[in-house]
């Protein structure tokens, strides 16, 4: 994976602005919205619109952004979000589905170019079976200023191996998380743009991935900051898995890595550590990395790491840790193991209590008051990442009941924690009702339903708390949780909400109605049936020759609801080939049968799909007073004639029934020489149907 290389661009650090952070959670919004509506939807060309704008504020002072993609968390020039996030950590986790090491997009990018890419990411690669970064056809989805760069390595041997990793679904899904970390860094490292869209057995080949050969790579390679991005992510998921990972892979992982890093140049080393400038987030890798790398790799990190940003570390304390390392290489019994001690120890003191000698203070004064005053969308040191003031903020706030800028960037910086529901409680309890009046509207915000309705399982009474405030703006939001929604049970609870909106809530349910999926139309027409009035204009004719039965229903429901369709629904749903709509016609029929039906109910009583079906019909014809209804119950009930005479039929429920219910037109004398027939039969059933004592069903 080797992008068009840059001549010496400017080192641009992602800032924590909040230009920044806005732009990735619409880009996670964005792709969330493609997933649910089909193309051409009307809510699409918007979202492309508001992801252009936020970009080029987030490009107004730089050419292109790349985002490297980890498992659950993005690396912005070296800068991990925060993997506990949960609309970055799914929009991490969806560039990862389809193998993407990196996103680069460039300054001048098109709508087309953005539509595009959010259609081929959207697409779910569980579902469609092919990954964006192992499709064939890779190096063609690749646009002018939207570029992604595969991160494939399926086919890749861990080194010394004898046999190749399979690369089927079930065997990937078995591997430890540390020999995928390897197995991600290797090919990351080794990859390059000329490969994207190649059979992995081209670029992969058969050859054992030796922890040199990637250090070459990455020190061959020319600095670009996607591919930059991805092997720092990497970095940074596995100096965690090795500060706990006890595992046989994990001492795998940990010999590779530390010889990797021990045959970096010095400054590819001091590049990938200096990418962002984020002295926290440079701090917690270093003290990982320090307790599970060798130590001769720990001392070449410490050495690297003191070349970035005037960080020194002085000739005589290298010295003792390079002494220390060579002990817990080469020592043997105590020595070793207290030589590797004292060493890890002294780094961890040196890394923790490590100053930034800044050649330009203002310039730095002026960096941390930005990213002071921003939400803290990206993962920094422990020390820094639980900061009380937010919490704060708001407890001042409504204990004074006021508001202002301050407060508001307190809420926004709680709402991405996910403490919504926290907020909300501390609002109920709080004597403030200025500030309680404005911090609520900013917490019940469509916005906010939209985040806790994708959320597993659904947090009902959270939900209708942001109902009792949103009333029907929340409508497109439990529509498009609806249309989205996998679970039956959630599917209730939001229709029980919808309905519970009123008439109000029928336009938008129409405007759903475009969509091609049957079971989305089945669910607006199920939903309109329960409102107590159709909206203006609206006809579910259209809607009873739909291709789907299960469309067809809820279309005849909604049309017998009114008297001035409800003969036309009776025999539609009587000529449907859907036994579910006919036994809903014949129930409706039941309750009074128009002139019109007696013969379509007529034909399903003689030849219906099935014995139930036969039965119900032949009842109503008993409560028809019509002479084609008589016919088609004389002729069910007709006795049989053999050289013997005449005798009853052999007992049905068909001919039950048709006795029970041409025991009411006993004024006709073919009716009574049938039912004579019938009452002399030894069958006590029949007997009974024939003097018109059988009990009904209903």
């Amino acid at each position: 994976m080797t992008p068009e290389p840059t001549a010496a661009p400017a080192k641009q650090a992602a800032s924590f602005t909040r230009e920044l952070r806005d732009f990735l959670i619409q880009l996670s919004i964005a792709l969330h919205r493609y997933a649910m509506y089909p193309e051409g939807h009307p809510s699409l060309a918007p979202t492309v619109d508001h992801v252009l704008r936020l970009l080029g504020e987030v490009l107004a002072a730089q050419e292109s952004l790349s985002l490297g993609v980890a498992r659950n968390q993005l690396v912005i020039e070296g800068v991990a979000t925060d993997p506990k996030h949960p609309v970055l950590r799914d929009l991490a986790a969806r560039l990862h589905k389809h193998h993407l090491g990196a996103v680069k997009i460039s300054r001048g990018a098109q709508p087309n170019e953005l539509h595009e890419f959010f259609k081929t990411v959207a697409a779910d690669p569980d579902r469609t079976g092919q990954p964006v970064g192992l499709d064939p056809k890779f190096a063609e989805r690749v646009w002018p200023r939207v570029r992604f760069y595969s991160l494939s390595y399926d086919r890749l041997r861990f080194a010394h191996q004898d046999t190749a990793l399979p690369a089927d679904e079930e065997a990937r899904a078995v591997r430890t998380r540390a020999a995928q970390l390897w197995l991600g860094l290797a090919r990351a490292a080794l990859a390059s743009e000329s490969q994207q869209g190649k059979d992995d057995r081209e670029s992969d080949a058969d050859e054992d991935l030796d922890p040199t050969e990637v250090a070459k790579a990455i020190d061959a390679h020319g600095r670009d900051q996607a591919y930059d991005q991805v092997i720092v992510g990497y970095l940074l998921q596995i100096a965690e898995e090795l500060k706990t990972g006890q595992s046989v892979e994990s001492t795998a992982l940990r010999r590779k890595v530390s010889q990797m890093v021990s045959s970096l140049d010095q400054s590819t080393m001091s590049r990938l550590l200096d990418m962002g400038g984020d002295a926290g987030q440079r701090r917690w890798f270093l003290l990982n990395a320090s307790e599970g790398l060798a130590a001769e790799a720990v001392l070449d990190l410490v050495q690297a790491a003191s070349d970035t940003r005037t960080q020194t570390v002085s000739h005589s304390l290298l010295r003792m840790l390079q002494k220390l390392a060579r002990h817990a290489e080469t020592g043997r019994g105590r020595r070793k193991v207290t030589a590797d001690a004292s060493m890890r120890e002294q780094v961890a003191a040196l890394i923790r209590n490590w100053s930034l000698k800044d050649p330009n203070p203002d310039e730095y004064r002026v960096a941390l008051q930005r990213m002071s005053t921003s939400a803290p969308l990206f993962a920094t040191a422990v020390d820094q990442r639980y900061l009380p003031e937010p919490r704060r903020m708001l407890e001042m706030a409504l204990e004074l009941d006021v508001t202002g800028p301050a407060v508001e960037r307190a809420v926004d910086v709680l709402l991405e924690k996910g403490e919504l529901k926290p907020m909300l409680d501390a609002l109920r309890a709080a004597d403030a009702p200025t500030a309680t009046r404005a911090l609520r509207a900013r917490l019940a915000s469509p916005g906010q339903l939209e985040r806790v309705l994708a959320q597993e399982p659904l947090d009902v009474s959270l939900v209708d708390e942001l109902l009792q405030h949103l009333r029907i703006g929340a409508a497109d939001a439990l529509l498009d949780a609806l249309i989205a929604a996998e679970n039956s049970q959630t599917r209730r609870l939001l229709l029980a909400r919808l309905v519970a909106l009123g008439n109000d809530v029928g336009p938008h349910v129409v405007g759903r109605l475009t969509d091609k999926r049957w079971f989305v139309v089945r669910n607006m027409l199920a939903l309109l049936s329960e409102l107590p009035a159709l909206p203006a204009g609206f006809d579910a004719a259209a809607y009873a020759s739909h291709a789907d039965g299960r469309v067809r229903r809820e279309a005849l429901r909604i049309l017998l609801r009114d008297p001035a369709t409800r003969e036309r629904a009776i025999t539609l749903g009587l000529a449907d080939p859907d036994d579910h709509a006919v036994r809903l016609a014949i129930t409706a029929a039941a309750r009074g049968c128009p002139e019109t039906a007696i013969p379509l109910l007529a034909s399903r009583a003689a030849s219906g799909g099935n014995t139930d079906q036969r039965t119900a019909a032949i009842r109503v014809l008993g409560s028809a007073p019509h002479a084609a209804a008589l016919e088609t119950l004389l002729t069910l009930a007709a006795p049989r004639r053999s050289l013997l005479g005449v005798k009853p039929q052999p007992k049905s429920p068909e001919y039950l029934a048709a006795l029970a219910a041409l025991s009411r037109y006993t004024q006709d004398p073919r009716v009574r020489a049938a039912l004579a027939v019938a009452a002399r039969s030894r069958d006590p059933d029949i007997a009974a149907a024939a003097l018109g004592t059988v009990d009904e069903e209903p």
